[in-house]
């Protein structure tokens, strides 16, 4: 669990793993798949072609060494 401060007041930290513990309570899955879709909606309007074609790069390069990883690790 995160640290408190000298004020006895929540950490950032804690302040967000509380809030997300709720808010996961108190909203099924429905609601992350329209916040879901609602964020990749903006985002696609403050993005362009370049954007996405980065972090698919960045995506495929992780995935790569994921599976690398498993390989050396069988």
């Amino acid at each position: 669990m995160a640290d408190k401060n000298n004020n006895k007041k929540m950490s950032v930290e804690e302040a967000g793993r509380k809030g997300g513990e709720t808010t996961s309570k108190n909203h099924d899955q429905e609601f992350y798949e329209e916040i879901g879709k609602k964020g990749g909606k903006t985002t696609s309007r403050n993005h362009d072609e370049e954007f996405y074609e980065e972090i698919g790069k960045k995506g495929g390069e992780t995935r790569g060494r994921q599976q690398q990883n498993k390989n050396n690790n069988s």
